[in-house]
């Protein structure tokens, strides 16, 4: 037992050295010039999950989430390295090394992303098993869909691979593999949502500590959604618009952002259970300060665009509307932030709410009040309506005359 009990952190140990070594690979590569300065991001995200997974599987090398963090981190380290060496292939290189990089980096794409932060995650997280045995179909599926990238003919389906073409691609079945291509396709899109509503299913079902470990990742995964979504509305408003030329690398980025460095800091304080209460301050924040952020740029464009065309035969062209405008956001900030609070309080934290509510009435009430003994029910009352405790009495100390 005591021998078994030891061989997790020397196994976790093993990988983050090995994924160190990957790690210094891909970042020879790209300080000697032959990668690109951007397969730095995946690389720092390496780095990222290296980390956190040598802490977990030191701490908690019986979950099954710390080993996948761990193999994330290596892969990642691998998807920056044979990214590097495909983008900066010599002309002289070989053909099948480079078709080999190619798929190897085609799959390690398919297996990081989907098989194990889009798929394994979610289903594993954050007690290391599946919320029951019938959610193994959903990891076969996502699992064949991978898999079945693998043999698709033709160029590889890869950020660095370029024109590469797949030395596994069986020639003359072309029609037929391309709908086994699509097959994959939906297989993974099945398994992700199956991914998905195992989170949401165990977030209803949660209480206590699980309950705060399920905030952690959920809240990740949530603004990660939101980044992508962002995203690609704005994309979808033409080139030319300024919402596409800000809104577009804002939204990749806190994807990105929340791929790289979230998710990883996510399920290492939930499963180590640190400061796990804190999560709820984080959402309370994010909550009110995006919708802040929103209703001010929606209020700015708005009144930037109403004064242009009600004062542009006057100003000719002068930037008062902006300077207005600006004055106006910022005359708006308080105001604002206090209603979104209070709607966002109301909505989400309605105990929290309840209990401000409560204690704003008894701190009037309390200024009225002469009665002691009324005063010490309705005491007892707002600590049983605010506190909740099993069990209330008050205690008064008698003043000598």
């Amino acid at each position: 037992m005591a021998a078994d009990a030891g061989a997790g952190p020397v196994k976790g140990a093993v990988a983050f050295w090995v994924g160190v070594a990957v790690a210094v690979v891909a970042a020879g590569l790209i300080v000697s010039g032959r990668g690109p300065l951007d397969e730095a991001l995946p690389l720092a995200a390496a780095l990222a999950y290296l980390a956190v997974g040598r802490v977990l599987t030191a701490r908690r090398p019986d979950n099954a989430v710390s080993w996948v963090i761990a193999a994330t981190g290596i892969l990642l380290a691998l998807t920056s390295a044979t990214d590097s060496y495909l983008k900066g292939a010599a002309a002289g290189d070989s053909t099948l090394v480079l078709q080999l990089s190619g798929l190897l980096n085609s799959l390690i794409w398919n297996v990081w992303l989907w098989a194990l932060v889009a798929l394994a995650l979610p289903l594993l997280f954050p007690d290391g098993r599946l919320p029951s045995p019938r959610w193994r179909w959903v990891a076969l599926a996502a699992a064949a869909g991978t898999l079945a990238a693998g043999l698709r003919p033709g160029a590889i389906d890869s950020p660095g691979a370029g024109g590469v073409t797949n030395p596994l691609g069986i020639d003359g079945a072309h029609a037929a593999l391309s709908g086994l291509d699509v097959v994959g396709s939906v297989l993974q899109g099945i398994g992700v949502v199956g991914a998905g509503a195992a989170i949401v299913i165990r977030l209803r079902r949660s209480r206590g500590i699980e309950r705060l470990q399920l905030k952690w990742f959920a809240y990740v995964g949530a603004v990660l959604v939101a980044g992508i979504a962002f995203a690609s509305v704005t994309t979808s408003m033409g080139e030319n618009s300024a919402w596409v030329q800000i809104g577009g690398p804002v939204g990749w980025f806190t994807a990105l952002a929340m791929v790289a460095v979230g998710i990883p800091l996510a399920t290492g304080v939930a499963v180590l259970r640190y400061r796990l209460y804190e999560i709820d301050v984080v959402i309370n924040r994010t909550l009110v300060y995006g919708s802040l952020t929103a209703t001010l740029a929606v209020a700015y464009i708005g009144t930037v665009l109403l004064l242009q065309l009600a004062l542009g035969p006057i100003t000719s062209g002068s930037s008062l509307a902006v300077a207005v405008s600006t004055l106006g956001v910022a005359a708006l900030f308080r105001p604002a932030r206090a209603r979104i609070q209070g709607a966002v309080d109301r909505r989400f934290y309605r105990r929290k709410y309840d209990a401000t509510r409560t204690l704003e009435r008894f701190s009037a009430r309390l200024r009225e009040q002469v009665d002691l003994e009324a005063l010490g029910g309705e005491l007892r009352t707002v600590v049983r309506e605010t506190m909740q405790p099993a069990h209330v009495s008050l205690w008064l100390r008698e003043t000598g005359g």
